[in-house]
C-alpha cells in the first residue's frame, strides 16, 4: 500500500461501521485516526473520560468519537457510543495502511507438489511451505515462512515474516501471527534413566482456533500425547511460552512475558498479565483475572481478580524487607510461644477465679 495515498471515509460511513450516533456534518471526509492532543484537521479522535476534556483546547479535530455523557458537554462533529475506546479500535481497523506483500506466489518461494492452495493465496519471497500442507483462500504467507508437512492453516490468516509452523499444526481462520513465533516445536518431556535424561518424542500437536492473534517470538510447544489447543479469539503477545498439552479457553488475553507450564488448562475470558508463572497441572476457571508478576502455583476455582508479589522498594527498604522476611520463621515460632504461655496463664487466672 503506497504511503502517498491515504484512505478517506465519510463520518456517515464511519458511524454505520462502529455502530454510533452520529451528530453533526454525514459527508465531513475522515483520511485518519490520531491522539486528541496531535489529531489534525480532517481527522478523527476519541474522548472516553472527562478528564481529557481539557486536551481539547490544544486539539484541531474534525470529529471525535465520544460517550453520551462527554457528548452532552460538546457540539460540532461527534459520533456518540458508549464505549469511546471501542470506536477507536474499530476505526484504526477502517485506517490500517500495514504493508502487505505483492499478492500471488513470489518465484523464490517453495511450494510441495502435494500442498494445496486456495484460491487467491499470497505466498512471499523464499517461504517454503512442505508436504501435505493446505493453505486456505486469501491466506497470507510471509517472506521466509516455513509450513512444516500436513500443516493447515485457516482462510484470511496473516503469517508475519520468519515464523515456523511445525508438522500437523492446524491454525483456524482469521488469525494474525506475527515474525518469528514457533507454533509445535517439541514440549520439554524426558524421563530420568540414572541420571541420563532420556527424551520423549511429542506426538501430538497444536491446534489453533479463528480469530486468534500471536504476538512476535511466543513459542507454543506441541501435545506430547494430545493436543496442545488454543480456542477461539485468543489474543497472545510477545514473548510467551505456552507448554505442551496446555489449553487455553476462548476469548482469553495473555500479556508479554508469561509462561504457561504443561497441561495447564485456563478458562474463557481470562485476562492474565505480564510476567505471570503459571506451573504445570493446574485449572483457572473462567473469568479469572491474574495481575503482573503473579506466581500461580495452585488451581483456581472461582472467577475474580488474583495477584501476588510486591511493589518496588527504594534499595534500601528492600534490604529492610528482605531481613525481615529471613527472620519470619523465628518470629512465627516466638509467637507461637508467647500463644502458648498467654493460654497457660489464661487456665491458671481462671483456677484461682475458682477458687
Amino acid at each position: 500500500m503506497s504511503g502517498s495515498h491515504r484512505l478517506q471515509k465519510t463520518l456517515q460511513e464511519i458511524a454505520e461501521h462502529i455502530g454510533a450516533e452520529l451528530k453533526g456534518e454525514p459527508q465531513l471526509v475522515i483520511t485518519a485516526v490520531s491522539p486528541l492532543n496531535k489529531a489534525q484537521k480532517g481527522e478523527l479522535s476519541f474522548i472516553s473520560d472527562n478528564k481529557y476534556l481539557s486536551h481539547l483546547e490544544s486539539s484541531q479535530a474534525s470529529a471525535l468519537i465520544v460517550s453520551p455523557v462527554v457528548a452532552e458537554q460538546l457540539s460540532g462533529n461527534l459520533l456518540v457510543m458508549k464505549d469511546p475506546y471501542l470506536g477507536y479500535a474499530k476505526v484504526a481497523q477502517m485506517f490500517d495502511s500495514t504493508p502487505l506483500p505483492e499478492k500471488g506466489i513470489a518465484s523464490s518461494a517453495v511450494i510441495a507438489e502435494t500442498a494445496q492452495l486456495g484460491s487467491n493465496v499470497t505466498v512471499d519471497e523464499h517461504a517454503v511451505i512442505k508436504d501435505g500442507a493446505v493453505i486456505n483462500d486469501n491466506a497470507i504467507i510471509g517472506a521466509g515462512v516455513v509450513i512444516g508437512e500436513k500443516a493447515k492453516i485457516g482462510a484470511n490468516t496473516l503469517i508475519y515474516p520468519n515464523t515456523v509452523i511445525y508438522h500437523s499444526v492446524e491454525i483456524g481462520r482469521d488469525c494474525i501471527i506475527h515474525a518469528n513465533v514457533v507454533l509445535g516445536s517439541d514440549g520439554f518431556g524426558y524421563a530420568n534413566d540414572q541420571g541420563e535424561w532420556v527424551k520423549i518424542p511429542q506426538v501430538g500437536s497444536v491446534i489453533i482456533g479463528d480469530s486468534v492473534e500471536i504476538g512476535a517470538h511466543t513459542a507454543i510447544d506441541r501435545g506430547a500425547l494430545e493436543n496442545t489447543i488454543i480456542g477461539t479469539g485468543v489474543k497472545l503477545d510477545n514473548h510467551i511460552h505456552i507448554a505442551h498439552n496446555v489449553v487455553i479457553g476462548d476469548h482469553t488475553a495473555i500479556a508479554g512475558c508469561t509462561a504457561i507450564a504443561g497441561s495447564t488448562t485456563i478458562g474463557k475470558h481470562c485476562t492474565i498479565a505480564g510476567r505471570v508463572s503459571i506451573i504445570g497441572h493446574l485449572k483457572v476457571c473462567d473469568r479469572a483475572h491474574i495481575t503482573a508478576t503473579t506466581f500461580v502455583n495452585k488451581s483456581i476455582t472461582e472467577p475474580g481478580a488474583y495477584s501476588s508479589g510486591t511493589t518496588f522498594q527504594s534499595n534500601k527498604e528492600w534490604h529492610k524487607s528482605a531481613v525481615r522476611f529471613r527472620q519470619l520463621d523465628d518470629m512465627w515460632r516466638k509467637l507461637k510461644q508467647l500463644e502458648k504461655e498467654l493460654a497457660q496463664l489464661k487456665d491458671s487466672r481462671d483456677d484461682n477465679d475458682e477458687r
